[in-house]
């Protein structure tokens, strides 16, 4: 889809969880977030625990903090939303 030029951002959801249980490789990702970048594509990557490389190359970086959830009051995890 990199390839097609159909986009204008692409969003590799929990990719930084994929990367900590090595399910793809880092050298992967920062790959194709350098293709993305040539073709002036926004790409936003998502999950814990970014490896320090991808932050160095990141341009924006933010973390989000839980303040309040669901889970803390016991209830379960929602299909269609947690998962």
């Amino acid at each position: 889809e990199l390839k097609s030029g159909n986009w204008e951002m692409l969003i590799l959801d929990e990719i930084n969880n994929a990367l900590s249980l090595n399910l793809i490789k880092l050298e992967k990702v920062l790959e194709f977030c350098r293709e993305a970048d040539e073709k002036k594509i926004d790409v936003i990557l998502t999950g814990r625990d970014a490896p320090k490389e991808l932050i160095d190359t990141a341009d924006v970086v933010s973390e989000v903090r839980e303040v309040k959830h669901i889970y803390n009051e016991g209830q379960k995890a929602r299909k269609g939303v947690e998962y």
